[in-house]
């Protein structure tokens, strides 16, 4: 078997753009990954291209070799477009391989640790501004089996909170909590954008609400900050996301900055990365809890990664999403109970229609982070994603 060729498709869904990859063979069996970068969606379709030259006539087998050689032969080796693109195709070799063989893609990886993965919904409060709006919302993520639900209220913040902004995010937690009762994990994430004291001081303020993690309070670029945060916060700190090579999971490891990693299975550079960060954060009894919050292929490769590691935690998934997210695939996951069942079709166990992407073009968006928009950037009518 040959690699023939390699095509990539976008699709807009509101609030952001998917980028799927698809790798052809001379045997007819082609492979899928996802290799979405929230805002940078022509830099990463571009870098993916790039890479067709090296892949065309190579066995699609090969996966570690031919990752490994993608990155060695890229002279600048690392960042998020970069190392997104390698996410995707890995993903789609290993599709090839485990339809060839026919056999689930978690076996590739060594086999499953379990049968179904626990999740959190992510998205379930689009729309929702005030703490009324919130706690229906929360209300409804509830009724659709959640028992985990993640949300950022932190409004327009940029490094500071003054004290309305303080006590409008206090007041959506409080009704949210409020609503769902105390056996539910809520999450809240900042994607990085309070300073150290404001972080520790929200952390504080915030800890009454018995909450399963903050996420991110501080932006990525220092790991000493957040290692600061996590010392003086009584709430568990996740992060990892935003980090990209091994040893900057590394660093937050050695330096005791996070409670729970957060890996992107994409962009860390594919199944085969995370799978060693997160053995890597095993040996610190540290637990994973992946980053997935896009589209449905990669949703499919972060469970196939979920189910092979020793540590996962918690499943991130789009409780809601636009209505047409399922004319772009065909899945065969089982959503039950609050979990996401261990996959058991070949390969990662979802199909990419190519025609559909067509139906819904690209469109530029915008980091809707400190403009206050966050709630209301994206879908608030959608369907079920499950």
């Amino acid at each position: 078997m040959k690699i023939t060729g390699l095509k990539t498709f976008v699709a807009n869904v509101s609030r952001t753009n998917f980028v799927f990859v698809k790798i052809y063979t001379d045997d007819g069996i082609d492979g899928v990954g996802e290799a979405t970068l929230e805002w940078k969606t022509r830099t990463v379709v571009a870098a993916i291209e790039e890479l067709e030259r090296v892949l065309v006539g190579r066995d699609p087998f090969a996966v570690d070799a031919l990752i490994e050689q993608l990155h060695r032969d890229s002279y600048w080796r690392t960042g998020a477009v970069f190392r997104t693109a390698l996410g995707g195709i890995e993903a789609a070799l290993l599709d090839i391989k485990g339809k060839a063989l026919g056999v689930p893609v978690f076996e590739l990886l060594g086999g499953k640790y379990r049968e179904r993965v626990a999740c959190y919904a992510n998205h379930w409060f689009f729309g929702a501004v005030t703490p009324e709006d919130h706690a229906e919302k929360a209300k409804a993520a509830v009724a659709m089996g959640y028992r985990a639900l993640k949300w950022d209220p932190f409004d327009a913040a940029d490094l500071q909170m003054d004290r309305r902004q303080r006590h409008a995010t206090i007041a959506i937690v409080e009704a949210v909590r409020a609503a769902v009762g105390p056996d539910i994990d809520l999450m809240l994430d900042v994607h990085g954008r309070l300073d150290v004291p404001t972080a520790i001081a929200m952390c504080r303020a915030l800890a009454p609400f018995d909450l399963t993690w903050i996420e991110e309070p501080t932006p990525p670029e220092s790991i000493d900050a957040l290692a600061e945060v996590r010392a003086h916060s009584p709430v568990p700190i996740a992060a990892g996301e935003r980090f990209f090579e091994p040893a900057r999971f590394q660093e937050a490891l050695a330096k005791r900055a996070v409670d729970i990693l957060q890996p992107d299975v994409s962009h860390v550079g594919g199944l085969g990365e995370t799978k060693r960060i997160a053995h890597n954060a095993h040996t610190h009894l540290i637990p994973v809890a992946p980053h997935n919050p896009v589209g449905p292929v990669m949703n499919a490769m972060t469970l196939h990664a979920s189910v092979a590691i020793p540590n996962m935690l918690v499943f991130e998934t789009v409780s809601v999403d636009v209505p047409w997210r399922r004319e772009l695939v065909r899945e065969t996951l089982r959503f039950e109970d609050g979990h996401l069942l261990a996959p058991t079709a070949p390969g990662l166990g979802v199909e990419l229609i190519e025609e559909a992407c067509a139906r819904f073009p690209y469109e530029a968006t915008n980091v809707p982070l400190f403009d206050g928009s966050m709630n209301t950037t994206g879908v608030s009518t959608g369907e079920k994603t499950f």
